[in-house]
């Protein structure tokens, strides 16, 4: 690891390293792109002219195989044509019938021959000791029916072990099959069916008339001299590679009936049984099949087509292919051979490069070592270059270079020893205009902040001060009547002596809240009464307070009272926190119905958290802004003074505590109200005195 460190440091700070870099990178990075590329490609077009051929063996085996069928109709048009069986027919000569018959069934290498009449009974046939058991009926299909009109036809059909039977071919047949890897999973064990290339002609009178037909077929099952001839066409001496060998498959079904691919030395695999892949593709969805494929043990560049029976079913498959490790071996051997040619030509190119760039980096390397010796304090020249090109002169250029700047040197150094005479002199005395400069200013700003908090709280405490004695004054008239009201009525009193109560209480609370006045305006001259509470049962007492707001707005609450911590307040201005934040999420809500929903928690172990959350018309960021702003409100002219939000900020910052606002337009607003077990109290003209330096702060 330090060893690689090393060498990237040499490459990253060496001109040497980097030059070469700069030659060899191209090299290093072209040439293997380029190898790649050729490689990609060659591998690629390789394979192109390995599919093409390959489907063109497969058109030239369709051909053939076709060809043969046309052969063998052709062939029973001439025999049924022939004078010599003409004259027999017309005869009734059973005799030269049958003669004629056999040779052509000998000649043509047929599996079965018959004259039969349009309903297909066999007639002139042979009635010797091995045809007793038979019925003399020939298969009945779509193309015996056509004869019987006069139509001659060939093609493939497949015939039943019954069917084969009546031809005495099932014991030739059948056929075990053998378990191949890839196949599709069967459960059958055995081929009994038979593959027929079969010829229909009819012979016809002059009227047109359907005198007998001519039926013969060659079995396709283990005929290896169908598939060997095609072979033979297909894959002739010289087309194909050394070592490759060309092979021609008929199937039935997924089942190889005859062909000339090996399953062992001098054994064809018979039996054996076409990959899932290709079965899908050819029988079932009825296309042609060019890739490599795994033929039996082996891979294959193949080719498969369906054969089409004369019903124009799918009924088996026709293949041709050749081997294909030799061609990958070809392939391979030249891919090396192209490999190292790419090797000598990247070493080859590299020799030069590194030799052109010694010519180029051995100056600018003897630069850089008089450069680190002046860094160093040694004086030391680069002397005379050889090399009188760019870099060669650059050098010579450096020396007298490196002269001119010693000489500058002495005179710079004294002019830098007058200059900081100077500055010295002009540092000393810019230090103490500027120590009396931060007094003066010091002394401004204190003067003015305290200019600015006296001149608030006087205006703030004039105007408490003189809201509270005059609230106080009717307030005490009306605990007086009260209790005259009570004297006089005494028992009369106990049906609304709850409804009394709770005014005396409300008046109370209003003596509370203009003593919180004065104390806000003279905090040193009131003392807030402290004690334990639990916010939830204050929420409880809240709520009744603010039934009376039903009155207007129809809206449903939602208590998650899950706090347990107690708190130190005074429970009145809490409460008219309460009021005052469920009062404005009540006249937020539209439609005069909405959702208030109140949750209690405890707030990391040393208070508790409020949220007070409704689906109202909701605030912009402006508004969130200056909702604590004495006299600000979003309501109606008429409506609020816009000292609710105010008073409620002064009386929790007081405890110590946090209000928040979180609000989305048309989507509602949520208070959270933070408050301390044990509070730090905030004298109000401290609280002042922050929010003005804090003011001051944001405008400096």
């Amino acid at each position: 690891m330090a060893l690689f460190s090393t060498t990237f440091d040499n490459i990253r700070n060496t001109v040497r390293y980097k030059l070469l870099v700069l030659v060899l990178f191209p090299i290093l990075l072209v040439m293997p792109i380029a190898l790649l590329l050729a490689i990609y490609w060659g591998t690629s077009f390789s394979y192109e002219q390995l599919y093409i051929k390959v489907n063109t063996d497969l058109s030239v085996s369709h051909d053939v195989f076709e060809r043969i069928k046309r052969d063998y109709l052709n062939t029973l048009g001439k025999t049924a044509e022939s004078f010599a069986f003409r004259t027999a027919l017309q005869r009734s000569d059973s005799a030269s019938i049958r003669r004629q018959l056999l040779q052509l069934e000998l000649n043509e290498s047929l599996s079965y021959i018959h004259l039969t009449d349009i309903d297909g009974n066999w007639i002139h046939h042979d009635n010797s000791v091995r045809n007793q058991h038979l019925n003399h009926k020939t298969r009945i299909s779509t193309a015996q029916i056509s004869a019987g009109k006069g139509e001659p036809s060939s093609g493939i059909e497949i015939f039943s072990v019954s069917d084969l039977v009546q031809e005495n071919l099932a014991e030739t047949v059948l056929l075990p099959l053998i378990e191949t890897p890839r196949a599709r999973p069967t459960s059958r064990k055995n081929e009994d069916r038979g593959m027929i290339i079969r010829a229909l002609y009819p012979i016809v009178d002059n009227d047109n008339n359907v005198l007998a037909i001519l039926d013969a077929g060659v079995l396709l099952n283990k005929n290896f001299t169908f598939v060997d001839v095609i072979r033979d066409l297909v894959y002739g001496p010289g087309s194909l590679i050394e070592g490759s060998i060309g092979t021609v498959t008929v199937f039935l079904d997924d089942v190889r009936i005859t062909t000339n691919v090996p399953i062992r030395p001098g054994e064809r695999a018979l039996g054996t049984r076409v990959s899932n892949e290709v079965r899908t593709n050819v029988l079932d969805q009825g296309e042609t099949w060019i890739d490599r494929a795994f033929v039996v043990n082996d891979w294959y560049i193949s080719s498969y087509e369906p054969i089409i029976d004369i019903d124009n079913k799918r009924v088996g498959m026709l293949y041709a292919g050749y081997l294909e490790a030799p061609f990958l071996q070809a392939m391979i051997k030249a891919l090396i051979v192209l490999v190292f040619l790419f090797i000598g030509l990247m070493l080859l190119t590299g020799l030069v490069a590194v030799r052109g760039a010694k010519s180029i980096f051995k100056p600018i390397e003897l630069m850089s070592s008089v450069v680190h010796a002046t860094r160093d304090g040694v004086e030391k020249r680069i002397g005379e270059i050889e090399s009188k090109d760019e870099i060669g002169t650059l050098a010579n250029e450096f020396d007298h270079m490196l002269n001119l700047l010693n000489e500058r040197k002495l005179l710079i150094q004294n002019w830098a020893d007058e200059l900081e005479e100077k500055v010295d002199l002009r540092t000393t005395e810019l230090k103490l205009k500027n120590i009396e400069l931060t007094n003066t200013v010091r002394v401004l700003q204190k003067t003015r902040q305290q200019l600015v908090i006296a001149e608030k709280l006087a205006a703030l405490g004039e105007l408490t001060a003189g809201v509270a004695h005059e609230i106080n004054n009717p307030t005490a008239v009306m605990l007086g009547n009260l209790d005259v009201i009570i004297t006089e009525m005494g028992t009369q009193l106990e049906p609304v002596q709850d409804e009394i109560d709770l005014v005396i209480d409300q008046i109370y609370r209003i003596k509370e809240i203009t003593n919180n006045l004065l104390q806000y305006a003279k905090p040193d001259e009131y003392a807030g009464y402290i004690n334990e509470v639990d916010v939830n049962v204050t929420i409880n007492e809240t709520l009744k307070l603010v039934q009376h707001l039903r009155a207007s707005k129809n809206y449903t609450t939602e208590l998650d009272l899950n706090s347990k911590l107690l708190i130190n307040i005074n429970a009145q201005e809490l409460q008219q926190v309460l009021i005052n934040l469920m009062s404005n999420s009540i006249q937020a809500l539209e439609d005069n119905s909405g959702d208030i929903s109140i949750q209690t928690a405890d707030y990391e172990n040393k208070g508790v958290k409020i949220c007070i959350q409704d689906n109202g018309h909701g605030m912009d960021e402006a508004s969130i802004n200056k909702a604590f702003n004495p006299f600000y409100t979003t309501k109606g002219q008429g409506e609020g003074t816009g000292l609710g939000l105010s008073i409620c900020y002064s009386l929790v910052r007081r405890y110590g505590g946090d209000i928040k606002i979180e609000s989305t337009i048309d989507v509602g607003t949520e208070f959270i109200l933070t408050l301390l077990c044990d509070p730090v109290m905030i004298e109000d003209e401290k609280m002042l005195l922050e929010q003005l330096e804090e003011i001051e702060t944001h405008a400096t």
